[in-house]
């Protein structure tokens, strides 16, 4: 009898040792999530500043006599597609990070071939409105550009800190899954060639 009690003693100290030895990692866990999920609103945001611009700027544009209209509808095509593709903090995986930046990819060529196909039309680029839109594209452009940074280092943390022994084990028990980076777009590791015409 008393064997039995010693035994089962000896069980609920392990398993209250086993764990306590989780707790800890989880909330490690639960906060590095979090902390990525942070950082991952703050992609968004930076992203939704430059859809909510994107109207004032091609309004701004249709103003100017004659203005290319396939250019202007491929920035609103384009702004439409990245506005479908929607990624929620539960879905950070390695192909929706990659949908969602080839989308934004697709409206950041569409914004470049209006900014260069503007440059045809001084009389738009003199305006103030338009000066002032493409003055807060370019601060925006570069504000993702931090962002996506550092959304990436704390990913980094966070796969790197649910993929080490033990915590593995607790990651794997707790559903806990690695997030997508976001990556270099295809052609980024090519120099942009460069042609002087001197007529």
């Amino acid at each position: 009898m008393k064997k039995g009690i010693s035994i089962l003693l000896v069980v609920i100290v392990i398993a209250i040792l086993i764990i306590a030895a989780a707790v800890r990692p989880y909330n490690q866990m639960v906060s590095k999530e979090e902390t990525c999920n942070q950082a991952w609103s703050n992609v968004e945001n930076v992203y939704q500043r430059r859809m909510d611009l994107i109207p004032n700027l091609v309004a701004t544009v249709q103003g100017a006599a004659d203005f290319e209209k396939s250019t202007l509808e491929a920035v609103i095509n384009a702004r439409a597609k990245a506005t479908a593709v929607n990624v929620t903090a539960d879905n950070l995986s390695e192909e929706s990070i990659a949908q969602f930046q080839a989308a934004q990819d697709q409206l950041s060529s569409a914004l470049s071939r209006l900014l260069v196909t503007v440059e045809k039309y001084p009389e738009l680029t003199a305006t103030q409105g338009f000066r002032d839109l493409q003055a807060q594209l370019e601060g925006i452009e570069n504000r993702i550009a931090v962002e996506r940074n550092k959304y990436n280092e704390t990913v980094q943390i966070f796969n790197a800190y649910i993929r080490q022994f033990p915590n593995n084990i607790v990651a794997g028990i707790c559903g806990f899954k690695s997030k997508g980076y976001f990556k270099a777009s295809p052609g980024a590791e090519n120099s942009p060639s460069v042609e002087f015409n001197f007529d």
